[in-house]
C-alpha cells in the first residue's frame, strides 16, 4: 500500500524547467559586489526594486499606518482576531479605486465584484478550480509565464493549450492561431473551456493592441468560453502605446449590454509587480459573474491575505498624493532602466523586441546560437549561467515557437549590477566573435532571418498566419 497520495509523487509540478534550474543555480553562487563578485547575477526573477525608497518614505511618514495605530491608539488586537475571507472593506474599496487609477481612470470596478487571494498565482489557480473540470482545457498564447505550468495545472488537473505565437509578427495573437489552438485541442479530446492571456505580457514585456483584445472577445463570445486577463503588470507600462484593459473593450457598445459576456471576463490583478510587494503576497480576482465570486471568496480561505497587511496598504492606496506620484515616478524608472539594457545589449550586437511594459526585455539571442533548435538554445542558456554568471530565462521555458530568445530582466538590482551583467555579456560574444565585428554579427542575422523567411514560404503560409 502507497503510503502518499498521487499528488505528492507526481512529476508535474514543473520544477524541472530550465526556469526554475536556473534559479537553483543562482542561489548555489549568487553575485555579491564583495561577499561574491564572481557569482551568478539574478536576472530571471521579475521583481521590481526601483522604487522602494518612495514606498520606505511613505512608511516614514505615516507612522500609525506601520504601528497599526488608529488615531493614535493601538488597534492591534483587533488585527490580531480573526477575520473572514471577505477582507476588510476599507481595503477592497482602496484597491479596486488603486486598479482604475493605473488604468487612467477610463473604468471602475466595484468591490463587492473583488475577491482577495495570497498573490496572483492563488488568484489563477483559484479561477482555473472555479471554471475547468480536470482534463479540460485552456488556451494559453506563446511564449508565456513558465510558472502557468503549475500554477494552472498542477492542482487542478487542467491542461494548457498552446497558441503558438511566433516572431515573424513580433508575437501577436491572430485569429489562425486561436483557431489552431482550438483545433489542437479537439484532436486531443480536449474541451476547451477559456483563453488566458498576460497583459501586458510576460515574458514580451507588450501590451495587446485594441485589435487582439477585440479578437479575443468576439472569438470567446463565438466559441462560448471564458477570457481571463491577468493584468498584475499593468501599471509598469512606461511608453507608448499605453495600457488597454479588457474592462475598457468590454465597454464598447456591441458588448455594453452583453451580460452572458461579461460574466465570462475575469481579471488577475496583484501588487507584486507594479507596487513592488511580492513578499505582502496581495492578489484578487474581479468577475462580474457572481457565482464565480461566491465560489473563489469561499476558496480564498485557504490563501488570505493577512489583516495587518490589509490596513497597512489600505492606508497607503488611500493616499491619492502618493499614488499618483508613485505611478508616475516608478514607470519613468522602469524606462530608464529598460532603455539601459536594451542600449547595453545592442553594443554587444544583441537586439530586442521592441517593449513597453514589465519588468524584463525579450531578448534575441539567436546569433549565438550554434543551430537554429532548442537543443543549441539550452547548450547556449547553459554557457550563459556557469560560465558568464548571468541566470537568464530562455525561450524554451516559456514555450516559446523560435528557438534563441531569452527573458532578461532588469529592474531587480542596481544600476551597477546591470552594468556589469551587460558587460559581461558583452565579453562572452566577443569570445564567440575574436574579431569584434558587430556588423558581422548582424550581417549572420539577416542571412539567418532570410532562410527562415524562405523556408516558411515553402511552408505554404505566411508569417502572419502563423
Amino acid at each position: 500500500m502507497k503510503l502518499l497520495s498521487r499528488k505528492a509523487t507526481c512529476n508535474s509540478h514543473g520544477q524541472d524547467s530550465s526556469y526554475f534550474l536556473g534559479w537553483q543555480e543562482y542561489e548555489k553562487n549568487p553575485y555579491h559586489d564583495v561577499r561574491n563578485p564572481k557569482g551568478i547575477i539574478q536576472m530571471g526573477l521579475a521583481e521590481n526594486q526601483l522604487s522602494f525608497d518612495l514606498l520606505e518614505w511613505w512608511l516614514a511618514n505615516n507612522p500609525d499606518a506601520a504601528g497599526f495605530r488608529r488615531d493614535g491608539q493601538s488597534i492591534f488586537r483587533e488585527l490580531a482576531l480573526f477575520q473572514d475571507y471577505h477582507g476588510l472593506p476599507a481595503f477592497k474599496k482602496a484597491m479596486v479605486e488603486f486598479m482604475s487609477e493605473i488604468r487612467g481612470n477610463k473604468v471602475s470596478f466595484d468591490p463587492a465584484k473583488l475577491v482577495l487571494t495570497a498573490g496572483a498565482t492563488s488568484a489563477n489557480e483559484t479561477l482555473m478550480f472555479c471554471l475547468a473540470e480536470p482534463g479540460e482545457a485552456f488556451l494559453l498564447p506563446t511564449p508565456y509565464y513558465p510558472g502557468f505550468d503549475r500554477d494552472l495545472k498542477w492542482r487542478t488537473g487542467v491542461e494548457i493549450v498552446p497558441i503558438h505565437c511566433t516572431s515573424a509578427n513580433s508575437f501577436r495573437i491572430t485569429e489562425s492561431a486561436l483557431n489552431e489552438a482550438n483545433e489542437s485541442a479537439l484532436k486531443r479530446n480536449l474541451r476547451v473551456k477559456g483563453v488566458l492571456v498576460t497583459n501586458p505580457s510576460n515574458p514580451l514585456g507588450t501590451t495587446l493592441t485594441w485589435d487582439e483584445l477585440n479578437l479575443l472577445v468576439s472569438f470567446i463570445t463565438t466559441k462560448n468560453i471564458h477570457l481571463i486577463s491577468d493584468e498584475i503588470y499593468s501599471g509598469t507600462v512606461f511608453s507608448s502605446p499605453g495600457f488597454v484593459s479588457l474592462m475598457e473593450v468590454l465597454k464598447e457598445k456591441k458588448y455594453a449590454n452583453n451580460t452572458e459576456v461579461w460574466n465570462r471576463v475575469h481579471i488577475v490583478y496583484s501588487l507584486s509587480k507594479d507596487l513592488g510587494l511580492p513578499g505582502f503576497r496581495v492578489g484578487a480576482i474581479y468577475s462580474n459573474d457572481e457565482v464565480v465570486v461566491s465560489a473563489a471568496t469561499k476558496m480564498s480561505s485557504f490563501g488570505l491575505v493577512s489583516s495587518q497587511t490589509q490596513y497597512l496598504l489600505s492606508a497607503m492606496l488611500s493616499d491619492k498624493k502618493f499614488t499618483k506620484n508613485y505611478i508616475s515616478e516608478n514607470q519613468k524608472r522602469l524606462k530608464r532602466r529598460q532603455e539601459m539594457l536594451v542600449s547595453g545589449l545592442q553594443t554587444a550586437g544583441i537586439e530586442c523586441l521592441k517593449s513597453n511594459a514589465g519588468l524584463f526585455c525579450w531578448v534575441d539571442m539567436r546569433n549565438l546560437l550554434r543551430s537554429e533548435t532548442f537543443d543549441a538554445e539550452i547548450e547556449l542558456w547553459k554557457k550563459i549561467v556557469y560560465e558568464v554568471g548571468l541566470n537568464i530565462s530562455p525561450g524554451s521555458s516559456c514555450h516559446c515557437s523560435d528557438p534563441g530568445w531569452f527573458r532578461v530582466c532588469f529592474a531587480n538590482m542596481s544600476e551597477e549590477t546591470l552594468n556589469l551583467a551587460i558587460q559581461r555579456l558583452r565579453n562572452f560574444v566577443e569570445s564567440c566573435n575574436p574579431k569584434n565585428d558587430h556588423k558581422s554579427l548582424k550581417s549572420s542575422r539577416r542571412r539567418s532571418l532570410t532562410k527562415w523567411v524562405f523556408r516558411l514560404s515553402f511552408d505554404g503560409r505566411e508569417p502572419d498566419e502563423r
